[in-house]
């Protein structure tokens, strides 16, 4: 017998799944903006070697990249409850994403301060900025310049691991198809649509994403 297909079942709960995107979407903008200025003090402090954070964020950016994300979010929020440590569903999943996104980016941003030219370090000196200024606009516009592809590609990574958060019933959009699937048993259907809305979401965040390096990072260091 031939299959029927019946759109219209996962269509009657489109309400459901544009909030699940929503949910999703604003995972990825929060995760995204504290995992990146994570990202950026530990880049710093390996790039520098500098005392104390240098081996805290050495043992952090290991075991994160060693660790299946999943079990990560489940030491968060069914581990940590046991040191008397509770957070709602949504508070462990924008925590998971962060520390995530923090250790992988870590190490994309150190690759790109430590391609820093000595001679340009040198010529800011000679024109008497200060450190701060220095690290600004000689070291980490330039070396976000260079790796936003990359930093670009790790965020959208993060966004579609965010659909394990399921798993801790976060109202994200796998939750939403799961249960829109448990009602109307389009298993078929029901996940054509969401692979085409994490496709669209991808491909919105890599759109967003490149305005921003053209307008606040790239085009900053020309």
């Amino acid at each position: 017998m031939a299959y029927r297909f019946d759109f219209a079942a996962v269509f009657q709960h489109s309400d459901l799944l544009l909030a699940g995107a929503g949910f999703t979407l604003a995972l990825t903008a929060v995760g995204a903006a504290a995992g990146i200025a994570l990202g950026i003090l530990g880049a710093v402090s390996r790039a520098w070697r500098l005392p104390l954070l240098n081996g805290l964020f050495g043992v952090y950016v290991e075991v994160i990249r060693n660790t299946p994300f999943l079990v990560q979010l489940f030491f968060i929020f069914f581990g940590l409850p046991a040191l008397g440590v509770k957070m709602t569903e949504w508070q462990a999943a924008v925590l998971a994403m962060v520390i995530n996104l923090g250790a992988y980016s870590t190490e994309i941003i150190r690759a790109g301060i430590q391609a820093t030219p000595r001679g340009q370090l040198e010529a800011a000196e000679s024109l008497a900025l200060t450190r701060l200024q220095a690290f600004r606009h000689v070291v980490l516009r330039p070396a976000l310049a260079r790796i936003w592809p990359a930093l670009n590609s790790q965020v959208i990574i993060v966004m579609l691991g965010s659909a394990v958060c399921s798993q801790i019933a976060t109202e994200e959009l796998t939750f939403a198809a799961n249960f829109i699937q448990s009602r109307n048993f389009r298993a078929f259907e029901t996940y054509l649509v969401t692979t085409a809305m994490y496709l669209f979401m991808a491909l919105l965040i890599r759109q967003v994403l490149a305005w921003v390096g053209r307008r606040f990072v790239i085009g900053r260091t020309r």
